[in-house]
């Protein structure tokens, strides 16, 4: 049998057989042993007289303790060699209640323990191992965790440096793109300054040659009037006079006035006529071609970016039965309008259309920009815009921006605008869902293919004057919804 470990045998003379932990203030009974005293002092609870000791059963006198000072030094002896053993053989680490070296790992804890501890009441029941068992056992299970783990990071890794390289590559190209619209700009900047610039000289040269001719007429005529006013001065003086001295020289007088020749002013020669009307048409014409230029570069970029520019806000519109042509059905929610089977007996109040099957939304707008989307399905017969709420409603009224109403609309297998219905659009293909835009501030409706985000027409900018604009729509044998 091996010799047992001296050190281990010192822990067992410190430790109290009752709680199985390092004697704390230990006392000794009569028959020799050896307790902590509050546990002695719990085991004879309840007992006013005799009691017996907890180890050998021998009946003492509850009153007889003497305090074993020489076992309580023992016992600080012993936690310091055993904590100094643990620190000596490099153990892992020293229990914090008992200063004792963790050897040993508890399973159903998964913590580590002394060897005091495993005596405890704490952990008598549970399943203990030596700690080093525990660390072989555990180790494996670790490493492969920490083998997913390494994976999963140098996976992270490369996501991590892929997408840095990927970000990169695109700010390289937001920064060609960059380059590229910097110096497109710049060229039409100064392109466009210097037209501006050529056409001011030309101006500046018109303005000195009309400012020259009307300084020399200016002089000329002064110097007539002042001749004339002269020559009349002379003659209300002469006529003031008696008659022996009013006719003398009298002749004379009539010749000179006969004589006197009315010099006509420059007139604007026919060229520079010609040149100042020229420039005005040239004029016309570019700020014509820079509008144009301007709302095709708009239009461009509201096409790229899927919406108009200017942050439209969606507008929720339901239908006004109040307006409604009596032939027109309008559903439950007021958001689906249908051609009916006959017409309805409804009031005719102001408000109702009663020749054209129109409906109008309740919604009016007065300023911002709102949009909102009509599903036309392949219906032969429709119309689709905005109308002016004083728009006709009685009798028979010509859908146009003349009448109040900017819209586009299908009849014939051909779509057209309101605007010039002579010409039909060029649409590639028929839209079953239309996007109507209204840009109060800039008096402009434009119409988008909300399917492919392809424009319809737009009505230039000041088509729709200011005042409360409503949605329109025009029924013809089928049936339009406002989608939400």
């Amino acid at each position: 049998m091996a010799a047992e470990n001296p050190m281990e045998s010192l822990q067992k003379e410190a430790t109290c057989p009752v709680c199985l932990e390092y004697f704390a203030e230990p006392v000794t009974l009569e028959c020799g042993h050896n307790f902590c005293r509050a546990c002695i002092a719990q085991c004879w609870e309840g007992s006013d007289t005799a009691a017996f000791c907890p180890q050998c059963r021998q009946t003492v006198q509850q009153r007889n303790l003497r305090p074993n000072g020489q076992l309580a030094n023992m016992v600080e002896i012993a936690k310091r060699l055993s904590l100094q053993a643990a620190k000596g053989t490099g153990g892992d680490g020293v229990c914090g209640k008992h200063q004792e070296a963790l050897k040993l790992f508890c399973e159903e804890d998964q913590t580590p323990i002394c060897v005091v501890c495993d005596r405890s009441q704490a952990h008598r029941t549970h399943m203990v191992v030596p700690i080093q068992e525990a660390a072989q056992e555990y180790k494996p299970k670790i490493q492969t965790q920490l083998k997913t783990l390494r994976k999963e990071r140098e996976k992270l890794l490369g996501l991590k440096v892929t997408g840095e390289g990927e970000s990169q590559e695109y700010l390289k190209q937001t920064q060609t793109e960059r380059q590229k619209i910097m110096s497109e700009f710049q060229q039409l900047r100064q392109f466009l300054k210097e037209q501006e610039r050529l056409l001011l000289a030309q101006l500046e040269k018109l303005d000195e040659e009309i400012v020259r001719i009307r300084n020399e007429n200016v002089s000329k005529l002064s110097e007539q009037i002042s001749h004339l006013s002269e020559l009349i001065s002379e003659l209300e003086g002469k006529c003031q006079k008696p008659a022996s001295e009013f006719l003398q020289n009298v002749r004379s007088t009539l010749s000179r006035c006969k004589k006197r020749k009315l010099q006509q002013p420059e007139e604007i020669s026919p060229e520079l006529e010609e040149r100042v009307s020229g420039f005005s048409q040239k004029t016309i014409a570019l700020l014509e071609a820079l509008r144009k230029f301007k709302d095709t570069l708009l239009s461009a970029l509201e096409r790229k970016r899927g919406e108009p520019l200017g942050a439209h806000r969606q507008a929720n519109v339901t239908l006004d039965p109040d307006t409604a042509h009596p032939i027109l059905v309008l559903s439950e929610d007021r958001k689906s309008v249908r051609w009916g089977d006959a017409r309805q007996r409804l009031p005719n109040n102001p408000e109702r259309f009663d020749t054209w099957p129109c409906v109008l939304g309740c919604e009016g707008f007065t300023s911002g920009r709102h949009c909102w989307e009509v599903e036309v399905g392949d219906g032969p017969y429709w119309a689709v815009g905005v109308a002016r709420e004083s728009v006709g409603r009685k009798g028979r009224i010509s859908p146009s921006p003349e009448e109040g109403i900017w819209a586009v609309e299908r009849w014939g297998g051909h779509f057209w605008d309101l605007g010039s219905p002579v010409t039909p659009l060029p649409l590639s293909r028929a839209p079953s869902r239309i996007r109507v835009c209204l840009d109060c501030e800039r008096g402009q409706v434009t119409f988008i293919d909300a399917g492919d985000e392809a424009p319809i027409f737009t009505f230039p900018p000041g088509s729709v004057p200011g005042g409360r604009i409503q949605p329109w729509l025009w029924v013809g044998g089928s049936e339009l919804s406002l989608c939400p």
